[in-house]
Parts: structure tokens; C-alpha cells; sequence
């Protein structure tokens, strides 16, 4: 797997930053603690939230080091959830989102973004669009055979997302929403946490992308 900034794997980050935040109130909070922890561990690597790129646009998280530099682009998609961290003791009542669909619309609109910058950007070594969730349904597959407006955006456990994706149904697409990735990412969640109670499992997807220059 390609390293945030040629330095640290995400995986490793992840496994490190369960032990220090088990669940997070925001996805500004989870940024933050993510990039916290990784300056943490490999301090050569600098960490800069909401950096502006060329042309106006942000990055959530840019990492820079002697090895390369890499942006990350993080969601977090929450289902109702009222616990302890175990790690802090700290109370949390993370909120119910309701739309799935936005969610998995969002995160390939993040893939897309990515590919967009590392090919501009010949400074980007890398890219990275993570999503840490407690919302099963966006990493299992889909319980029913009917057509569904996000169906060529769906993230579940196994699948492949490559080429151009459409938002809609036949007859009823949304050009706007319509992205079309150059690379081939099989998507892969994994384990972050199990806490008490209903939705308690969180698990977090990272996809990779190498510039195509």
C-alpha cells in the first residue's frame, strides 16, 4: 500500500488511533485526532488541516515530509449510537444520518477529487479518501435486487468502482452527480472498534490513489 507522505501506512495509523479515541463527535474531530496521531508517530511528517490548493479548493488533511506529500479527504457517517469510550470515559450521543445514499455518493465524489488533484498537482505523491462509519449498511451488500438511484456508487465490502458512475435509475440519470474515475479500486473495510450496544461496530474503508501522470 502507497504511505501518507511516503512514511506511514493508514492501516498503522488507524490501529494506533483506536487506542487513543474509540468513536469521535465529529468529522472535524475525527480529522483532527487522525492527523494528531500520525504527526505522533512518524514527526517527520507535517500535518496541515484544510489546506488550500490551487485554484481555491481545500484539502481536509495535507501530510508533507522529506518522502513525498499526500492529501486525505475523510468522512465520517454516523447511525445513533449513546456510549463511553473506553479509552477516554469520555459520554458521547453520536447522531443519526439519515441518507446513505449522500454518504456513498460523497465518499466517490472524494475518489474522484483525488484522482482530479494528483494529476494536477505534480508535488502529490499520493491520495487518500477514508471513511470511518458505525452505519452497517454502507459496508454490506445490498439486501434486495431493485434498482436504486446510488447503485453504481454503492462501497460495500468487495466491490469494484471504476469508470464512469451515474447517478439515477434508466431514463432518469443526474448529470451533475456523475463522475468518472480513471483507476480501479476493489474496496476493502476493516475492524476498527466494537463498543456497547446497537451500532456499536465501527469499521473504516481507505481507498489509495496514485497519481496517473
Amino acid at each position: 500500500m502507497t504511505l501518507i507522505a511516503g512514511e506511514a501506512e493508514v492501516a498503522a495509523v488507524m490501529a494506533e488511533l483506536v487506542g487513543r479515541r474509540a468513536v469521535f463527535h465529529s468529522e472535524a474531530d475525527f480529522q483532527h485526532a487522525f492527523a494528531w496521531t500520525l504527526h505522533s508517530l512518524r514527526p517527520s511528517v507535517q500535518v496541515r488541516l484544510e489546506a488550500r490548493q490551487a485554484g481555491g479548493e481545500h484539502v481536509d488533511l495535507l501530510c508533507f515530509g522529506p518522502q513525498g506529500r499526500t492529501a486525505i479527504e475523510f468522512k465520517y457517517f454516523t447511525a445513533r449510537w449513546d456510549g463511553t469510550d473506553p479509552a477516554t470515559g469520555e459520554q458521547f450521543r453520536l447522531r443519526e444520518h439519515a441518507a446513505d445514499d449522500l454518504a456513498r455518493r460523497n465518499f466517490i465524489f472524494d475518489v474522484a477529487r483525488l484522482e482530479r488533484l494528483c494529476a494536477a498537482d505534480p508535488t502529490l505523491t499520493s491520495g487518500f479518501a477514508i471513511m470511518l462509519t458505525n452505519h452497517q449498511p454502507l459496508w454490506a451488500p445490498p439486501r434486495h435486487s431493485r434498482l436504486t438511484r446510488d447503485q453504481h456508487f454503492r462501497i460495500h465490502d468487495g466491490r469494484t468502482v471504476t469508470g464512469t458512475l451515474r447517478w439515477g435509475t434508466e431514463g432518469s440519470y443526474y448529470a451533475d452527480n456523475e463522475r468518472t474515475l480513471i483507476g480501479s479500486y476493489r474496496l476493502a473495510w476493516n475492524d476498527y472498534t466494537r463498543l456497547d450496544g446497537a451500532n456499536g461496530q465501527l469499521r473504516w474503508l481507505g481507498v489509495q490513489i496514485r497519481p496517473s501522470r
